[in-house]
């Protein structure tokens, strides 16, 4: 199950099409239209707390929010507490280790 509840399971794991910078092919296999709004509200709230990340700033339900409407998206007020609350305790290194799952070869 997820972190959030969601019914989602292991087996169907989130995925967003997202197109490399140099390509046009697309990185996943379901489109944003096929997401359920809880799906796309996790999704908005992972986003914003990596772009967070990656800057070096604070992780907050306030900084998240902030990016999440400056991209003109909403999410459940809810979202970014619950998500920034999870990072807090589990650590945003820890996540994007948990996410990153083994890589195929290739």
């Amino acid at each position: 199950s997820s972190h959030f509840g969601s019914s989602r399971s292991a087996e169907a794991p989130l995925v967003f099409p997202v197109l490399h910078p140099s390509s046009s092919v697309a990185m996943a296999s379901v489109a944003a239209s096929q997401l359920s709004k809880e799906q796309k509200e996790e999704l908005l709230c992972t986003y914003a707390a990596l772009i967070l990340h990656d800057d070096g700033a604070d992780i907050t339900p306030q900084a998240m929010t902030d990016l999440i409407k400056a991209a003109n998206c909403t999410v459940e007020a809810y979202w970014p507490t619950l998500m920034a609350k999870m990072i807090k305790n589990v650590g945003m290194e820890g996540l994007i280790k948990m996410g990153s799952g083994g890589g195929g070869g290739g």
